[in-house]
């Protein structure tokens, strides 16, 4: 066994990398060296304080849901003369629910409206999915005139506020003879959401290695194969993290779906009815508690369920490697 000395690393060589650590004495003067802005940052959120910060706007988000949810299962005289915290001494019940999906008090079941809903989410997640991935691979791999320039004016639509564009396609959709259906609700949700889908899947597909789509081309295979047999598979943490992201906003929208609607009732998703179900007066509440926790179990299901993807998705193309 060789027993040579190593070579000593150079001086500048070892303060460089003990700068990057995050500090450190310099091996030559002997002082302290200043802490990065990257190592300040993470010894911050890692710190006690940061850990009780924490704490406190979970408390703080969660405590009126909470609150909500244990409302819902009390009766309309105990939520009039108690609080929601002294709920153990009056006892709960189950008639909330059995009222709002059986559409007691003049109100249709809460069930004929998540199929509505249902109808126009799954369209409105998957039409923009595919047009979104096409228009990201042609932006990432396909050399056009003006390609940079059209990618920036796209992301530059995130900008434009829907408020702003909901009358012009109103106006649009009811001179096509599509006023009130669903093609309208459809059609805008996927516009509205196309500016953030093409920016994520755009970013996702610039980290593959373009030595993956060479040596798929120098097999013959076009861009129509690239895409769907090479590609596709392996953009599916962005595919799912988006359509997880479009699908709570779809779901949880009412100014678009009464906009383009305009509140008729054989189409109406839940948001919808969740606005009427409390009454002209607004004395039901206690049933509209019922009603928006049965219209928030499906989206916690699918975020809990597909949060990975969601955040993998969300973080593609913020680092490299």
């Amino acid at each position: 066994m060789s027993t040579a000395t190593p070579a000593p690393v150079p001086e500048t060589v070892a303060n460089e990398a003990v700068e990057a650590a995050g500090g450190g004495k310099d091996l030559e003067t002997g002082k302290r060296r200043g802490k990065s802005a990257a190592g300040n940052a993470a010894r911050a959120i890692s710190s006690p304080w940061a850990s009780v910060f924490a704490i406190v706007m979970a408390l703080a988000w969660t405590t009126p849901t909470i609150g909500l949810f244990v409302t819902s299962f009390r009766q309309q005289k105990d939520i009039q003369t108690t609080g929601w915290w002294n709920a153990w001494r009056t006892g709960f019940t189950m008639d909330n629910y059995k009222q709002v999906l059986a559409g007691a008090e003049g109100q249709p079941p809460l069930t004929d409206f998540f199929v509505n809903s249902f109808v126009i989410v799954i369209p409105a997640v998957l039409l923009p999915l595919l047009l979104a991935s096409l228009a990201a691979y042609a932006f990432a791999w396909i050399d056009f005139p003006f390609r940079n320039a059209l990618f920036v004016a796209v992301f530059a639509l995130q900008i434009v506020p829907l408020q702003i564009a909901l009358l012009p396609l109103v106006t649009m959709f009811q001179n096509m003879g599509l006023g009130g259906s669903y093609w309208s609700l459809w059609l805008s949700h996927s516009a509205f959401a196309l500016p953030l889908a093409v920016f994520l899947l755009h970013n996702f597909m610039k980290e593959i290695p373009a030595s993956l789509l060479e040596a798929a081309r120098v097999d013959g295979a076009g861009h129509v194969r690239i895409f769907f047999q090479v590609l596709l598979p392996l953009i599916a943490p962005a595919l799912a993290s988006f359509g997880i992201f479009q699908f709570l906003w779809v779901w949880n929208d009412l100014l678009v779906a009464l906009t383009m609607l305009g509140g008729s009732p054989e189409r109406a998703p839940l948001t919808m009815i969740l606005n009427t179900i409390s009454g002209t007066l607004g004395n039901r509440w206690y049933l509209l508690s019922a009603a928006a926790f049965i219209s928030i179990a499906l989206p916690v299901a699918v975020f809990l369920s597909l949060q990975r993807y969601f955040v993998r998705g969300l973080l593609a193309g913020g680092t490299k490697g």
